[in-house]
Protein backbone atom coordinates (compact mmCIF):
# COMPACT_ATOMS: atom_id res chain seq x y z
CA UNK A 1 0.00 0.00 0.00
CA UNK A 2 2.72 2.14 0.44
CA UNK A 3 4.48 1.78 -2.53
CA UNK A 4 0.82 2.51 -4.35
CA UNK A 5 0.50 5.89 -2.54
CA UNK A 6 4.47 6.94 -3.46
CA UNK A 7 3.85 5.80 -6.97
CA UNK A 8 0.56 8.46 -6.87
CA UNK A 9 2.00 11.08 -5.16
CA UNK A 10 5.27 10.83 -7.80
CA UNK A 11 2.88 10.75 -10.64
CA UNK A 12 1.07 13.38 -9.36
CA UNK A 13 4.28 15.89 -9.08
CA UNK A 14 5.14 14.31 -12.45
CA UNK A 15 1.50 16.14 -13.60
CA UNK A 16 2.37 18.93 -11.80
CA UNK A 17 5.57 19.95 -13.00
CA UNK A 18 4.96 20.95 -16.74
CA UNK A 19 2.17 23.45 -14.97
CA UNK A 20 3.93 25.01 -12.32
CA UNK A 21 7.64 24.93 -14.54
CA UNK A 22 7.36 23.83 -18.17
CA UNK A 23 6.94 25.80 -20.94
CA UNK A 24 3.61 27.89 -20.66
CA UNK A 25 3.53 27.14 -17.00
CA UNK A 26 3.23 29.86 -14.21
CA UNK A 27 6.58 30.44 -13.84
CA UNK A 28 7.14 31.19 -18.06
CA UNK A 29 3.44 32.98 -17.49
CA UNK A 30 4.68 35.17 -14.87
CA UNK A 31 8.14 36.26 -17.08
CA UNK A 32 6.18 36.73 -20.29
CA UNK A 33 3.55 39.08 -18.69
CA UNK A 34 6.96 41.20 -16.88
CA UNK A 35 8.26 41.52 -20.47
CA UNK A 36 4.95 42.72 -22.13
CA UNK A 37 4.53 45.34 -19.63
CA UNK A 38 8.10 46.91 -19.94
CA UNK A 39 7.65 46.37 -23.62
CA UNK A 40 4.26 48.20 -23.19
CA UNK A 41 6.27 51.26 -21.40
CA UNK A 42 8.57 51.43 -23.95
CA UNK A 43 6.07 51.19 -26.99
CA UNK A 44 4.61 54.22 -25.07
CA UNK A 45 7.98 56.00 -25.00
CA UNK A 46 8.34 55.58 -28.75
CA UNK A 47 5.02 56.53 -29.77
CA UNK A 48 5.75 60.11 -27.74
CA UNK A 49 8.72 60.20 -29.57
CA UNK A 50 7.15 59.64 -32.89
CA UNK A 51 4.42 62.14 -32.34
CA UNK A 52 6.90 64.82 -32.09
CA UNK A 53 8.74 63.93 -34.93
CA UNK A 54 5.79 63.79 -36.91
CA UNK A 55 4.64 67.22 -35.40
CA UNK A 56 7.76 68.98 -36.61
CA UNK A 57 7.42 67.10 -40.20
CA UNK A 58 4.55 68.74 -39.86
CA UNK A 59 4.72 72.00 -39.26
CA UNK A 60 7.67 72.10 -41.44
CA UNK A 61 5.71 70.72 -44.47
CA UNK A 62 3.07 73.57 -44.02
CA UNK A 63 4.50 76.83 -42.64
CA UNK A 64 7.29 78.88 -42.52
CA UNK A 65 7.86 79.64 -39.33
CA UNK A 66 9.26 76.67 -38.18
CA UNK A 67 11.61 76.62 -41.41
CA UNK A 68 12.42 79.69 -40.20
CA UNK A 69 13.01 79.08 -36.14
CA UNK A 70 15.23 76.30 -37.49
CA UNK A 71 17.12 78.73 -39.69
CA UNK A 72 17.76 81.01 -36.88
CA UNK A 73 18.77 78.62 -33.71
CA UNK A 74 20.52 75.94 -35.91
CA UNK A 75 22.39 77.92 -38.45
CA UNK A 76 22.56 81.19 -36.86
CA UNK A 77 21.05 82.59 -39.84
CA UNK A 78 19.22 86.52 -39.84
CA UNK A 79 16.65 88.27 -41.57
CA UNK A 80 17.22 90.93 -44.72
CA UNK A 81 17.47 94.17 -42.80
CA UNK A 82 17.99 93.09 -39.55
CA UNK A 83 19.88 93.62 -37.15
CA UNK A 84 22.38 91.09 -35.27
CA UNK A 85 22.92 91.99 -31.32
CA UNK A 86 25.22 89.43 -28.81
CA UNK A 87 25.09 89.92 -25.68
CA UNK A 88 28.08 88.82 -23.59
CA UNK A 89 27.21 88.16 -20.19
CA UNK A 90 30.14 89.44 -17.94
CA UNK A 91 29.56 87.03 -14.86
CA UNK A 92 30.33 83.85 -16.87
CA UNK A 93 33.78 84.96 -18.37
Amino acid sequence: MRALTAIFILLIGLIQYPLWVGRGGWYNVFQLTSEYEAQIEINGELKKQNDALRAEVNDLKKGTDAIEERAREELGMIKKGETYFQVINKANQ
